[in-house]
C-alpha cells in the first residue's frame, strides 16, 4: 500500500509539472488573473501567482508574462486574495423555489451540500429532482445527500425497527439515490423518524454507502453535554464501513475550552482506531431547529402531543418546564417562524397572557422553529480549531437565523481578524479544500491546474457579516468578485443576471 501511494504521489508531481508549463503563447485564454496573493485552499502558505482559465477550468497557476499570451479577459488582483469558492457542507434550501441562493453567494459560497438531517427531496426520485434543478440552473453548485429519514418514510417503516423486508427496501432506495449521484447519506437521529433507528439498521445502510465510497453526515442522537460521547460512539459504528461526519458539532450545556478539548481528543481517538470521522460547525452560539426539540420523545409528533395532553398532561408539563429551564430559560428561545416569529418564548407568552410552558402546550411540537441560545461561546470557539473540523452554515435563504447569511464571512471577520484563532490559510482550508475532500467533491475546493474555476477575489479587511438575529437576512460584504465554473457571477460588488451553478454528481466523478 505504501509503495502504491508513493507511486501515486510521484505520478501526481510529474503530471503537475507537465500541466504547470503549457505552451502559453500558443493558446488563447478566457481569463488571466494577475497580481493576486493565492490562498489555494490546501492549507499551505499563501503565494504570489497568476492564474489562467480556459472554459470552466483552471489551466495554469504560476508566473505569466502578459505580453506573451493571448487572453480574452484580464483581472488585476493586486493587493487582493485569490481563493477557491467556499463549500458549505451542511446547507438547506429548495433550489426549485429559490434558485438564486444570493445569501450563499454573498458570503463567498459557490457550492452547497443539501439533503441534510435525514431529509432529502421527497417529490419523485432523486434522479428526477436533480434533472429539474439542472434545468433551472441554480446560482451555486449543488451536491445532495440521500436522507435516511426520507428513505424510512418511503419504505413505510414508521416509528419502529424495520423488518428484514423493509430494510432491504431501504437499501434499494439508498442504492438508487447513490446511483443518481448522491454523495452519501444523512441522518437526523434526534428527529422523527430517525430517532427510531437502531444500530443494526444504521450499520447495514453504512455498508451500502461504503460500497460507493460515500459519506454519512449525521445530526447525531443527542448534542447534550452528558450524551455527546455516547452519540459519537453510535456514529463510530457506521464508521467501520465508511467515512462518517458530525453535522453542526456543538455541545449543549457544556462550558469552556477544556471541554472542547475533551471532545476533539475523543474524536481523535476514533481516528487512531481507523474510523475516518470529521465534523462541521457554524460560528454562532445559538442553534436553529423546530420547537419540538424541547418536547419529549413521546410527544414529538402532533398525534403524540395531543395524546399526551389527554393522557399524561402533568408529565408533559413537568418535562417542558425542566427542559426549557435547562436550555437557559424562555428568553433563550427566539421564534423564527410561525405566528410568533421575531419574539422570544418569554415575550410571546407575556403577549398571550400565558406562562411559557402553557404557550408551548398550546402550540405543540410542530408549530414553529426557533433559535436556541444554548451553546457556550468559548467552547464553540475552540471546537473551530479542531483537526478535520470545517465550516458550515446550516442555513438557507429563508431561515430567520444570521448563520444563513453570515457564517463564512464571520469566520474571516471573527476568527481570523479579531480573535486570531485561525490564520487566513487555515480558515480558507476549512471553508474549501477540507469540505471538498471530505464530501468527495473531486476537482473543486483548491486552486490547481485542471480544477474547476470556482474562485473568489477579495480584500480580507473588507469582509464582514452583517446579519443579526434582529435582521437575519442582511447579506455579507467584501466578496466583490466571484466566479463559478469559469463564469463571473459578481463583479465590482454587482451580481450578474445569469446563474452559473451546476448539479454535481458523485457518480460522474
Amino acid at each position: 500500500m505504501v509503495v502504491y501511494r508513493t507511486l501515486f504521489v510521484l505520478a501526481s508531481i510529474f503530471i503537475g509539472l507537465v500541466i504547470s508549463k503549457p505552451a502559453l503563447a500558443q493558446d488563447t485564454w478566457d481569463w488571466h488573473i494577475s497580481g493576486g496573493t493565492v490562498v489555494d485552499g490546501s492549507g499551505r502558505e499563501s503565494y504570489e501567482a497568476d492564474i489562467l482559465i480556459s472554459g470552466d477550468q483552471i489551466s495554469f497557476v504560476g508566473e505569466v508574462d502578459p505580453d506573451t499570451i493571448r487572453v480574452q479577459n484580464r483581472v488585476d488582483a493586486s493587493d487582493h486574495i485569490v481563493s477557491p469558492g467556499f463549500i458549505d457542507p451542511h446547507a438547506h434550501g429548495n433550489p426549485l423555489e429559490t434558485p438564486e441562493f444570493r445569501n450563499f453567494l454573498a458570503m463567498g459560497v459557490t457550492t452547497v451540500v443539501l439533503g441534510q438531517d435525514g431529509s432529502s427531496p421527497s417529490v419523485g426520485s432523486l434522479d428526477a429532482w436533480c434533472a429539474k434543478v439542472a434545468d433551472i440552473r441554480p446560482a451555486v453548485n449543488i451536491a445532495v445527500l440521500s436522507g435516511h429519514g426520507s428513505i424510512r418514510n418511503k419504505a413505510g417503516v414508521g416509528k419502529k425497527y424495520p423488518t428484514e423486508r423493509e430494510l432491504q427496501e431501504m437499501e434499494q432506495l439508498l442504492k438508487a439515490d447513490l446511483a443518481a449521484g448522491a454523495f452519501g447519506m444523512s441522518t437526523g437521529l434526534e428527529y422523527v423518524p430517525g430517532l427510531y433507528a437502531g444500530q443494526e439498521e444504521l450499520e447495514q445502510l453504512a455498508e451500502v454507502v461504503g460500497a460507493e465510497d460515500g459519506i454519512i453526515m449525521s445530526h447525531m442522537r443527542s448534542e447534550d453535554d452528558a450524551e455527546i460521547e455516547a452519540s459519537l460512539d453510535e456514529l463510530a459504528g457506521p464508521g467501520k464501513y465508511t467515512d462518517v461526519h458530525v453535522s453542526h458539532l456543538k455541545v449543549v450545556y457544556g462550558k469552556g475550552a477544556d471541554r472542547a478539548g475533551e471532545i476533539l481528543d475523543y474524536m481523535e481517538g476514533f481516528r487512531k482506531r481507523g474510523i475516518r470521522i470529521s465534523a462541521d460547525l457554524y460560528p454562532y452560539s445559538a442553534s436553529y431547529t423546530g420547537i419540538g426539540i424541547v418536547f419529549p420523545d413521546w410527544a414529538k409528533t402532533n398525534e403524540e402531543w395531543k395524546n399526551a395532553l389527554l393522557e399524561r398532561p402533568e408529565a408533559l408539563r413537568s418535562y417542558l418546564t425542566d427542559k426549557v429551564a435547562r436550555r437557559n430559560g424562555p428568553a433563550a428561545i427566539l421564534f423564527g417562524s410561525g405566528k410568533y416569529a421575531g419574539r422570544t418564548l418569554k415575550e410571546a407568552a407575556r403577549q398571550q397572557g400565558l406562562s411559557p410552558v402553557d404557550l408551548l402546550l398550546e402550540m405543540g411540537p410542530r408549530s414553529a422553529s426557533a433559535a436556541h441560545f444554548v451553546m457556550d461561546q468559548e467552547l464553540q470557539d475552540h471546537l473551530v480549531t479542531g483537526n478535520r473540523v470545517m465550516i458550515s452554515s446550516d442555513g438557507s435563504p429563508t431561515m430567520r437565523h444570521p448563520r444563513g447569511y453570515g457564517s463564512f464571512a464571520k469566520v474571516i471577520r471573527y476568527y481570523v481578524k479579531e480573535k486570531e484563532m485561525l490564520s487566513l490559510e487555515e480558515a480558507i482550508h476549512k471553508m474549501s479544500g477540507l469540505p471538498a475532500r471530505t464530501v468527495g467533491l473531486t476537482g473543486r475546493g483548491t486552486i490547481a491546474s485542471g480544477h474547476k474555476a470556482d474562485l473568489l477575489i477579495f480584500n480580507p479587511e473588507k469582509v464582514g457579516d452583517r446579519a443579526t438575529f434582529e435582521n437575519p437576512h442582511r447579506e455579507a460584504e467584501g466578496f466583490d468578485w466571484i466566479m463559478i465554473n469559469g463564469q463571473v457571477v459578481r463583479e465590482g460588488g454587482t451580481f450578474r443576471d445569469k446563474r452559473r451553478g451546476r448539479v454535481l454528481s458523485k457518480s460522474l466523478r
